[in-house]
Formats: C-alpha cells, structure tokens, sequence
C-alpha cells in the first residue's frame, strides 16, 4: 500500500474517526492521538483488509479496537468493570458547547452517561449512520445483538431525556 492511499483515507474519513474517538475519550489531544494511532495501525496492517466490509468500516474497527486498548491499558479496574467515563466528565469540550443548542447539548450529555455499549451502539448506528451489518463488524457483535442493544439503548435514552424534559424523536426509528 502506498502512503498516498493512506492519505486518501485520513482526507476522506479522519475527521469523522476523529469525532467518534472523540466522543469516546473527551478529551481532544487523546482523540487526536487515538486517531493518529489508528490510521498507523490501518497503514501497518492494510494486508488485511479484506474488501469484505468497507474502508470507513474496517477503520472505524481499527478504532474501536484503539479506544478500548486505551481505557484498558488506562483505567484497568475502570474498563473491567465497564466504568470508562468518570462520573465528572460529562460535560462536551467549549467548543462544542459553542456549536450547539440547548437539546443537542443534553443529548449529548445523556449520551455521554450512557453504560458504553449503549453509547457506541448509538454513536455508530445513529450519529454516525453506520448499518446494522457494518456496526456489527465494527463491533464484533452478531447483527441481532446490535438490534437488541441498540433497541435497548434507545430506551434507556428516550427515558433520559424524557426526566430532563427533552425530545428524542431524531434518534427513535
């Protein structure tokens, strides 16, 4: 593989990579970093990548895998136990606050306070409008326990944002 497709997919999908670490870690220099790693790692392993799934799929594989090496090799105890976010954390970076409005703000909030399988499952299948199949492989899950936790997580997030007064209607469907 020549350096030059591998600047043809950081052009392409690095600025979504970017935002879906980001919304993982919150904390902007890491998800820079944790980005710089994946395409590192795409670039190092490009042998396998298969064609079975997409570019954009098997790189957001790549970065899921680069995130939970980071909470595990972070906060052991934390990631086992599934407690990857501290509880003080819940706040979005100024910037974004600065790019949006009050019931985007929340849902991001409610998002963020979510157990981390609901959080990534809603994060690729509704903010980043991965399909079922593709977030499986990204995931490593079966596609039915995509749709179940998904569907799972839409509940618990309906209900959120529903105590706090919000609409989720963007998300249900």
């Amino acid at each position: 593989m020549e350096e030059e497709v591998l600047s043809i997919w950081f052009d392409e999908y690095g600025e979504s990579i970017l935002s879906y670490i980001l919304l993982m870690v919150r904390d902007y220099q890491q998800a820079e970093d944790l980005t710089q790693e994946t395409f590192l790692k795409a670039y190092k392993n490009h042998h396998s990548f298969e064609n079975r799934s997409s570019v954009k799929t098997w790189l957001f594989s790549i970065a899921y895998n680069v995130t939970q090496d980071h909470f595990r090799k972070k906060h052991p105890l934390q990631y086992y136990l599934g407690l990857t976010m501290s509880e003080k954390d819940y706040r979005p970076l100024p910037e974004q606050i600065a790019a949006m409005h009050d019931q985007t703000e929340q849902l991001y909030r409610t998002i963020q306070q979510l157990k981390p399988s609901y959080r990534h499952v809603i994060i690729l299948r509704k903010l980043k409008e991965f399909s079922t199949a593709e977030t499986a492989d990204i995931l490593r899950w079966s596609e039915s326990k995509v749709k179940m936790t998904l569907k799972r997580a839409l509940t618990e997030l309906k209900a959120e944002l529903v105590k706090g007064g919000f609409s989720y209607e963007r998300f249900i469907g």
